[in-house]
């Protein structure tokens, strides 16, 4: 079954590695609006009415999974954490993937950044829980995400009951 899916990730440091990951996405229905986004429309969401906000919420609707795709500095992106805080509220299944091993081709490789999934937790049975315990993470490379994406999102709309 397609999904559309909302991606998470911080633009200037991963958008090469992201674009590789998109690229690879071949669960997307012909006709679908891609689930990315380039950074001139993001750009002009900062200017409009209601601005990034109004964007990641406009975005978001219809999807049934946020996929965050995580590299060095990730963790720290202050719209990363809304979505992520966002998608939670709004009952989406979710998963993290890390890239920072995905060769950017200006750079190659990255250092490897900390979760985002880390920063967010839920009180279950009494004590706090973090989102990496709740929701799967992956590493793009070495769980072979060009043949495993779509088997993942999946998992994670079941998950979410979507």
């Amino acid at each position: 079954m397609a999904r559309k899916v909302f991606f998470s990730f911080h633009y200037d440091r991963d958008v090469r590695r992201v674009v590789q990951v998109r690229n690879s996405w071949v669960v997307r229905t012909k006709g679908e609006a891609p689930p990315f986004y380039d950074k001139a429309e993001f750009e002009e969401a900062k200017r409009r009415a209601g601005g990034i906000e109004k964007w990641i919420e406009d975005q978001m609707t219809g999807t049934s999974v946020t996929v965050v795709l995580f590299g060095t500095e990730t963790y720290d992106r202050p719209w990363v954490r809304h979505e992520i805080k966002r998608s939670y509220e709004l009952g989406k299944g979710m998963l993290a993937i890390d890239i920072h091993r995905v060769k950017d081709p200006q750079h190659g490789a990255d250092i490897q950044g900390e979760n985002p999934l880390d920063y967010w937790s839920v009180t279950q049975g009494g004590r706090k829980v973090p989102f990496s315990s709740i929701y799967p993470t992956y590493d793009w490379v070495l769980n072979d995400g060009y043949n495993n994406l779509s088997a993942w999102i999946e998992a994670a709309a079941k998950s979410a009951g979507r």
